[in-house]
């Protein structure tokens, strides 16, 4: 095979995944990313404004998912909006965007062990527990692209049928949960910067994009399971902060860090949110260590990332060294970052990682088009718009990450001639 540069590059990996198979994995990452964990900080930043900050991340996800799912009909490779981005708009807008991912979705695998880590087990034992569970799914990960399918089918099913019983037995009133006051609404700024941290909620189709080069008919199967596992996470997350704002409010919501354990109170049902999120966790989880591992076996071609991470087994069809890579990665930002900062940094690398896929979506000529040109202007805009209005850690955090990768491929460029 060779890659985007024409250079010849290891074997391609197999198409096995089905359009099922995919929408599975797409559910597995976002299902864990944003109804355990996304909430809080975005509740504290919006206040009683929260589902506004929920309507404005799901519409900017909405454009985001057409323009990925546009691309990945053309250019249906490992690699996502870095592909895409190399293809349309050239070399750099396309690291641009890998790195973003990268290291962005690596600050979220960390997020997701350590919510996992956080439901199951005494604080002082978060780190290492988080620690051995990314090492534990870097394993299934590794052994192939089906366990990962399957594994994320049995979780996904699991996660909504309990998630489902939690909802009705808050909605029953059975448990006695505490009383908190709404919470006053934090203006314009705090609506963006909730609605930039709910992004990080939905941000899981991305997973599906990032398989183009395994799916099965990719140009008919990736936007469709795009578009149905985006609709199904946002009627559930719509559903899930309805419910919340009505028992505990916006105050009560960015006061807990566990908001559906909350609104249980001492309810009989409260071991099925700590099932469920230490589960939907995993999920997300397993997806992130697969989409990170491909699109930077995707970079590893282009000499984007050091070459030998290209390498792909030859009894799993795996980027091993890649995901092996990753999960080094993982394990040290759990050491280093809390949850919340975790969150944040993950922001900001993927909005500019969609910035770039929209823009390279508008781009795209007319007879390759599924969606609008307006659309892809909107979700451009509305990317910048967010990533500009995080918290300022998060910014001055995502800035730094993107100055060190600029850095990297400049100094790698000058010394070498394979750019």
């Amino acid at each position: 095979m060779r890659s985007l540069s024409g250079e010849e590059v290891s074997p391609s990996l197999q198409r096995r995944l089905g359009t099922k198979d995919a929408v599975m994995i797409g559910l597995g990452a976002m299902i864990g990313a944003g109804i355990f964990s996304a909430f809080t900080p975005a509740a504290s930043a919006a206040g009683s404004a929260l589902l506004v900050s929920l309507v404005l991340a799901a519409a900017l996800a909405y454009a985001n998912a057409r323009s990925s799912a546009q691309l990945a009909a053309r250019y249906p490779t490992s690699g996502g909006t870095y592909a895409y981005g190399r293809e349309v708009l050239g070399p750099w807008p396309g690291f641009i965007a890998g790195w973003g991912f990268v290291v962005g979705k690596t600050a979220s695998a960390a997020a997701m062990a350590l919510t996992f880590a956080t439901y199951t087990v005494p604080d002082a034992w978060v780190k290492p527990v988080a620690a051995l569970a990314v090492v534990l799914l870097v394993g299934v990960n590794y052994l192939g692209v089906t366990r990962t399918a399957a594994a994320a089918r049995i979780i996904v099913t699991a996660v909504l049928a309990l998630l489902a019983v939690v909802l009705v037995v808050i909605l029953s009133g059975t448990g006695v949960a505490p009383t908190y006051a709404a919470g006053h609404g934090a203006g314009p700024l705090g609506v963006l910067q909730g609605a930039g941290l709910l992004f990080f909620a939905f941000a899981g189709y991305a997973r599906i994009a990032t398989l183009g080069e395994e799916v099965r008919n990719p140009t008919k199967s990736i936007p469709r399971a795009i578009g149905i596992g985006l609709g199904i996470v946002v009627v559930l997350y719509t559903a899930v902060a309805l419910v919340l704002l009505g028992v505990l409010g916006a105050g009560g919501i960015a006061q807990s860090p566990k908001p559906l354990a909350t609104a249980l109170g001492e309810s009989w049902a409260l071991p099925l949110v700590q099932i469920a999120a230490s589960l939907a966790s995993l999920g997300a989880l397993l997806a992130l260590i697969a989409g990170i591992g491909r699109t930077a076996m995707a970079m590893a071609r282009e000499h984007d990332l050091p070459h030998p991470l290209a390498s792909i087994h030859p009894r799993f069809s795996t980027p091993h060294r890649a995901e092996l890579a990753v999960g080094v990665a993982v394990v040290l930002l759990i050491m280093l970052f809390d949850l919340r900062t975790a969150i944040g940094f993950s922001s900001f690398g993927v909005l500019v990682y969609y910035l770039i896929a929209n823009i390279s979506a508008v781009k795209q000529p007319r007879s390759e088009r599924l969606s609008p040109v307006w659309l892809g202007v909107a979700g451009s805009i509305g990317c910048a718009v967010l990533v500009a209005t995080l918290p300022p850690n998060a910014v001055i955090g995502g800035l730094a990450m993107f100055a060190v990768g600029l850095g990297y491929r400049a100094i790698r460029l000058r010394v070498g001639s394979d750019g």
